[in-house]
C-alpha cells in the first residue's frame, strides 16, 4: 500500500506547532478519517495518545520527534517526508489489557502500550500477590509497586524501575518490582506473553493501591488483572535504517 494521504497530528508545544505549520504549508493536510497515515509531532507522551485516540481508526502513525526523548519516533526532517513514510517499517504490537477491579465494585478496563502498573498511594509500603496463569507464585510482595512492561515499553518506565530490556522478538513480558522490600533480594521476573498475570491487593484499606495502564489510573484497586489483547495491533512506521527492533537492541549497549 502506497502512503500519499496525510493526517497531520501535533503537541501542544511552539517547537510541534512550527513543525507542523511548515509541513502543512509544503504537504497539505487530512482529517484523519481520510488519510491514510498519520504525522505525529511530538514526543513519546503524544506518540502514546495518539496511539490511544486512533486505535479504532487501524491508521498506521509515523512519528517525528518534536519532544524530549522520542524512543518512540523517527527524526525529524522536512524534506523527503513520503518517501521516507513509505519506505518505512512497519512495526505491529500488541497491548496489554488490564481489568482494574476497584474496592467500590464493577471492572474497568484499559489498554496500555508501555505497562501497566500498580503504586502505592500513601505512605504505607503495598502489599500484593501475585498469581501467574491462575497459580499463586508470590504470596506476598511489600513494596512501592510494581508493573507488568510490554517489550516496547521496557525501555521506560520498566528500566527505570531496573528492569530488563525486551527486545520486540522475544515473546516475554518483564514482571518489575518497585523498591521491593520484602522479598528482598527479588528483581523480578521474564513471562511468556501469553500469559495472564493477576495481583491481589492485601490489606487494601490500611494500604491503598492504584493501577496505571499508560495514563489510565484507577484508585483504591482489590484486585487486577493484566494479559496480552491480542485482538487488538497498534502499526508504527519507522525509518529502516533505524527500527524499533534496532532502537530497543541499541538502548542495550548505552553507557
Amino acid at each position: 500500500m502506497a502512503f500519499e494521504r496525510i493526517s497531520f497530528k501535533w503537541s501542544h508545544t511552539p517547537a510541534a506547532e512550527s513543525a507542523a505549520e511548515t509541513l502543512i504549508a509544503r504537504y497539505g493536510d487530512l482529517p484523519a478519517e481520510e488519510a491514510d497515515v498519520i504525522v505525529a509531532l511530538g514526543g513519546d507522551g503524544f506518540m502514546l495518545q495518539m496511539l490511544h485516540e486512533y486505535l479504532a481508526r487501524d491508521i498506521p502513525i509515523y512519528g517525528m520527534n518534536k519532544g524530549t526523548i522520542g524512543f518512540l519516533m523517527n527524526q525529524f526532517q522536512e524534506e523527503n517526508l513520503l518517501e521516507r513514510i513509505n519506505a518505512a517499517t512497519m512495526a505491529g504490537i500488541h497491548p496489554l489489557r488490564m481489568v482494574a477491579e476497584p474496592e467500590s465494585g464493577g471492572k474497568q478496563e484499559a489498554l496500555a502500550i508501555n505497562e501497566v502498573s500498580l503504586l502505592r498511594q500513601t505512605r504505607q509500603a503495598a502489599k500484593v500477590r501475585i498469581e501467574i496463569d491462575g497459580r499463586v507464585r508470590m504470596e506476598e510482595l511489600i513494596c512501592d509497586g510494581l508493573l507488568l512492561s510490554t517489550p516496547a515499553g521496557s525501555t521506560a518506565y520498566n528500566l527505570s524501575a531496573h528492569g530488563p530490556i525486551l527486545p520486540l522478538t522475544a515473546g516475554v513480558l518483564a514482571l518489575t518490582p518497585i523498591s521491593a522490600f520484602r522479598p528482598r533480594r527479588w528483581r523480578g521476573a521474564l513471562l511468556p506473553k501469553e500469559a495472564t498475570v493477576s495481583f491481589e491487593v492485601r490489606e487494601m484499606y490500611k494500604r491503598p493501591v492504584s493501577a496505571v495502564a499508560d495514563t489510565f489510573e484507577v484508585r483504591h484497586v482489590k484486585r487486577v488483572t493484566v494479559s496480552e489483547a491480542k485482538d487488538v495491533t497498534m502499526r508504527l512506521l519507522f525509518d529502516s535504517e533505524h527500527s524499533l527492533e534496532e532502537r530497543i537492541l541499541n538502548e542495550q549497549f548505552v553507557p
